[in-house]
C-alpha cells in the first residue's frame, strides 16, 4: 500500500459522465491530476442506466480523456449510484456476547453489521450500505463507539440503504465492458457529502441537497452520523423540459435559457427584459420574456424544494439542523436558488463547492458544484485506503510484538506454554466427548 495511491472517481450521471483522477497530497489535501467529461447522450435516465452501449461509449471517452490529462493508466474506479429505486430504512440488531469481562472489539461490531446484510428486503432489491447510527451496551443507550467497553448484550441502530439489483448490475456491466473494474459502489449523496460538507456542519446537523440532471438526492446528518437519505425523481432535466414546453423552443435552447438567464425567484426579474432566440431556417427570431422564464423555473424548483422539505420533516430533525441546507450539483448553479430554499424551508442555505479538500492541480476546473459527486468519490476512496493502510500497519505491529514476546520467552516458559496448550486441548476433546454421549442418550 503506497502513500500516494491514485484513486479514480466515476460519476455516471443523467446528463454527463465524469471521471476525476486524484491522489493524496500534502497536509491531507487532494491533488486533482485529471478530469474527463462527456455527455451521456441518453444512455442514463434519472440516474439509472437505460442504454448500455451509449453508457459504455461515454465511460470509455471520459476515462480516456482523464487518463490522457493525468498521464495515469486507469484500471479501477470508484462508482456512484443513484436513482428513484434507492430506498432507506432503519433497523436494530442485537448480539449476546459469551464473556461479560471481555472488552467489546471491532469483531463484535463486524458481526453485528454482518447480520444486517442478512436482512430481508423487497424482492429485486439488494443492500448497498449498512451505516451504524449508535449502540446500546447492557441497556445503556446512545453510545457512539462501544469498543473497549465491557458488556453482554450489544445492540446497534443502523441506517440501511437498498437499491435494485438490476440497476447495480447494469452499472457493473457498463464499467466492465469499458475494460475497467469497480473498486466500490457508493451512494452519490454520501460521496457528495465528503466533498462539500465540513466537520462542524456534520456535527451541528445539516441537510445535503444534490440537484442533478435526473434526480435530487437528499442526505441528512446530525452529530457526525447520517440519519436520513432520500432520492427525489426530479432534477434539472425536468426544468429544461418545462422551459421547452412553456416557451415553445428547442431543448438545447431551453437549456441555454435556464443556465444563462434563468432564476429561481421570478420577483427578481424585470418585466421589460427580453431574450431573442434564433428561429428555425427562414423563420423570424423568437422573443422570450425573462420574467416568464423565471416564473416557469420558479414553479418547478419550488416543487422540488418542497419535496426536500418534506424529507427533512420526515427525518424528525427539522429543529436540529443548525448547519441548515447545503445545495450542490448542477442545479446549485441556478441563480437565487439559496434564497428560494431559505424561503421554503426556513433554514439557512449555501452553495456547496467541492474545493475545500483540494490542494493543487486542476482545482479551477473542478471547483464547480457539478463535480461534487466525482470529487467526493475520490475523497472517499482515498480515506478508506488510508484507513485500510493504518489497519494493516496496526496488525503488522501486533505480529512484530507477538514475535518479540515469543523470542524473549525462556525455555521453561515455552515448555509451560506447550503443556498448557495440550491440557486445554485435552479438556476441549473431553467436553466434546461428554456432549456426544449426552446427545446419544437424549436421542
Amino acid at each position: 500500500m503506497t502513500e500516494n495511491k491514485i484513486i479514480v472517481g466515476l460519476d455516471i450521471g443523467t446528463t454527463k459522465i465524469c471521471t476525476i483522477v486524484g491522489r493524496m497530497g500534502e497536509y491531507g489535501k487532494v491533488d486533482i491530476l485529471g478530469l474527463g467529461q462527456v455527455p451521456t447522450n441518453g444512455g442514463v435516465t434519472r440516474g439509472v442506466v437505460s442504454n448500455i452501449d451509449k453508457t459504455v461509449n461515454a465511460i470509455i471517452a471520459s476515462t480516456e480523456d482523464a487518463a490522457k490529462k493525468s498521464n495515469v493508466d486507469i484500471n479501477r474506479v470508484h462508482v456512484g449510484i443513484a436513482g428513484a429505486h434507492i430506498n432507506s430504512l432503519q433497523h436494530r440488531g442485537m448480539i449476546i456476547r459469551n464473556d461479560a469481562e471481555l472488552e467489546i472489539s471491532q469483531d463484535d461490531l463486524d458481526k453485528l453489521e454482518k447480520d444486517m446484510h442478512k436482512l430481508s428486503v423487497n424482492p429485486g432489491d439488494k443492500i448497498i450500505h449498512v451505516l451504524p447510527q449508535d449502540f446500546t451496551v447492557d441497556n445503556e443507550p446512545g453510545i457512539v463507539d462501544p469498543i473497549g467497553m465491557a458488556g453482554v448484550k450489544l445492540e446497534g441502530n443502523y441506517h440501511i440503504i437498498t437499491g435494485q439489483i438490476t440497476a447495480a448490475k447494469n452499472i457493473y456491466k457498463c464499467v466492465e465492458k469499458s475494460g475497467l473494474k469497480v473498486s466500490e459502489l457508493t451512494l452519490e449523496p454520501l460521496a457528495s457529502a465528503h466533498s462539500v460538507l465540513s466537520e462542524e456542519e456534520l456535527e451541528a446537523g445539516v441537510a445535503l441537497v444534490d440537484i442533478g440532471g435526473g434526480t435530487t438526492d437528499v442526505a441528512i446528518f446530525h452529530e457526525n452520523i447520517i440519519r436520513h437519505t432520500a432520492i427525489i425523481p426530479y432534477g434539472g432535466n425536468i426544468i429544461t423540459e418545462d422551459i421547452k414546453e412553456g416557451c415553445n423552443v428547442m431543448k438545447h435552447q431551453a437549456e441555454l435559457l435556464k443556465t444563462r438567464f434563468g432564476s429561481a425567484l421570478a420577483d427578481e426579474s424585470t418585466e421589460n427584459e427580453i431574450v431573442s432566440i434564433p428561429g428555425l431556417r427562414g423563420r423570424e427570431p423568437k422573443e422570450i420574456s425573462v420574467k416568464n422564464l423565471s416564473m416557469i423555473i420558479s414553479a418547478r424548483v419550488s416543487e422540488i424544494l418542497e419535496l426536500v422539505y418534506y424529507e427533512i420533516k420526515s427525518s424528525g430533525l427539522e429543529k436540529k439542523l443548525v448547519g441548515g441546507i447545503v445545495i450542490t450539483g448542477g442545479g446549485a448553479m441556478l441563480k437565487n436558488i439559496t434564497q428560494l430554499a431559505e424561503y421554503i424551508t426556513c433554514l439557512d442555505a449555501r452553495i456547496g463547492y467541492p474545493n475545500e479538500h483540494l490542494a493543487k492541480g486542476m482545482v479551477d476546473e473542478v471547483k464547480s458544484p457539478i463535480y461534487a459527486t466525482a470529487v467526493g468519490l475520490v475523497l472517499k476512496g482515498l480515506r478508506e485506503d488510508s484507513e485500510a493502510n493504518n489497519e494493516f500497519r496496526r496488525e503488522e505491529k501486533k505480529e512484530v510484538e507477538i514475535e518479540a514476546d515469543v523470542a524473549e520467552m525462556t525455555e521453561e516458559d515455552k515448555d509451560r506454554s506447550i503443556k498448557a496448550e495440550r491440557r486445554d486441548h485435552f479438556f476441549t476433546k473431553f467436553k466434546a466427548w461428554l456432549k456426544d454421549e449426552s446427545d446419544i442418550k437424549d436421542f
